[in-house]
């Protein structure tokens, strides 16, 4: 049970990373962190999913400019719902190793020395510390913990999102892509069901538009913005 619990507790947070500091702040620019915040996010994202943020914002970037077209790294419209779905994370890896594509749409993200020297250049290490982490805590059920960890977010947010948020849902208004809402409901993945209604307005920070619709990561900004960990500079919601 309490690995279950810690399980559900640090997938948890790894969806806010995503959410909060990948999507809406750093691919976006709707917020501005504290420092302290804002390396905390660094941090666990490089422990828990390997990602580089440069790569991450650029990839999403090149998806807003070129929504279900040819060009888009991850479209259920361009490849298949089914390689995106199961296969988002390779499309992922695969888009990540454009360096003309990630210069020119990462512009803007982390550039620092511990960038440079660690979360960009050791992107692996993270994990292998994690890992080692969850055995040290529950012994080798630490290791299906890990793994659970490890998948998280390639099949919910490289999978889920980039592939059914474009595929099977409910629109709030029409766009020029095939972005859907899948749940009115955003909680398991950040707030990021509400996909259409990001496409409406990819700069506004709160992803719930209707009265009806629930947005957890706009209820963990507001929490930060209390507590005076972040602002919100995109639109007013």
């Amino acid at each position: 049970m309490n690995a279950l619990i810690y399980t559900l507790i640090v997938t948890h947070i790894t969806i806010v990373c995503v959410t909060v500091f990948l999507h809406r702040g750093q691919a976006h620019k709707a917020l501005v962190f504290h420092p302290a915040l804002a390396h905390f996010f660094r941090f666990w994202l490089w422990m828990t999913t390997g990602m580089v943020t440069k790569a991450w914002v650029a990839i999403h970037r090149k998806h807003h400019s070129a929504t279900d077209i040819p060009g888009d790294p991850h479209s259920p419209h361009v490849y298949s719902i089914q390689r995106v779905l199961f296969g988002g994370a390779l499309l992922y890896h695969s888009a990540s190793k454009n360096t003309k594509m990630v210069n020119n749409f990462g512009r803007g993200t982390p550039d620092d020395w511990i960038e440079q020297n660690i979360y960009s250049s050791h992107s692996r290490v993270g994990i292998l510390i994690m890992l080692a982490i969850d055995i040290l805590l529950f012994g080798w059920v630490g290791f299906l913990v890990w793994v659970v960890q490890m998948i998280w977010i390639p099949f919910w947010a490289a999978g889920v999102v980039n592939g059914v948020g474009h595929w099977w849902g409910y629109r709030n208004n029409e766009t020029k892509d095939k972005s859907r809402n899948i749940v009115p409901w955003g909680i398991i993945i950040g707030g990021e069901e509400l996909h259409n209604n990001h496409h409406l307005a990819p700069a506004n920070p709160k992803l719930s538009l209707k009265a009806w619709e629930f947005d957890i990561g706009w209820v963990w900004i507001t929490i930060f913005k209390h507590l005076r960990l972040l602002r919100v500079t995109g639109p007013a919601p």
